[in-house]
């Protein structure tokens, strides 16, 4: 059974709240999510050439618009490459994307899947939950706004080792728990 675009985009909102903001995974995120600037764009693509169009449609809407209105996008795709590896792979057509609508330095992507998987770690490793989400999506980032968050941090490289300690206090139980919705940040507490 296909989710209805309304549950991927509830599940992606808690998502969100719960686990990139409620966490602090990404601390640039909570000031774009609150001031409702991050796009949640459902794709109804079955298979990747159809993704490939909205994820171009998705990267013309972006440029054009507004940051005040949209300052990043995520493009989400529950029906098409759910497999981690295919999804992964996939990567590179969007690299290629960029480069043909010459985008590169404009735009980047960041990618979450269900089954994300870093290399190195195994399938259950806790470290993987950074990038884990409720469906397979592709986050349009616009370089520009990249480079002022980072600049604006006093400490960028220290993300990654907070993150990795706090999922690791966690646990992996209660990260696949939060993940499915079943828990919250304040369950946490």
């Amino acid at each position: 059974m296909n989710p209805t675009t309304e549950l991927v985009v509830a599940d992606t909102n808690r998502w969100l709240e719960n686990i990139v903001i409620g966490l602090n995974l990404c601390p640039f995120a909570k000031a774009i999510y609150v001031k409702n600037q991050i796009r949640l764009s459902v794709s109804s693509a079955k298979d990747t050439n159809a993704l490939i169009r909205d994820f171009q449609s998705e990267l013309n809407l972006l440029m054009d618009a507004d940051p005040e209105q949209i300052e990043s996008t995520l493009l989400i795709h529950p029906d098409v490459l759910n497999e981690f590896l295919e999804f992964n792979l996939f990567l590179e057509v969007c690299d290629h994307t960029i480069l043909q609508m010459e985008l590169d330095g404009k735009v980047q992507v960041a990618s979450f899947h269900p089954h994300y998987q870093f290399a190195g770690t195994r399938p259950n490793d806790v470290t993987n939950y950074t990038n884990r989400s409720p469906y397979p999506m592709l986050h349009l980032l616009r370089e520009e706004s990249v480079t002022r968050a980072v600049e604006s941090f006093p400490d960028v490289e220290g993300i990654y080792t907070k993150n990795m300690q706090t999922l690791t206090e966690i646990g992996t139980e209660r990260m696949v728990a939060m993940l499915k919705g079943s828990l919250c940040t304040e369950d946490l507490l």
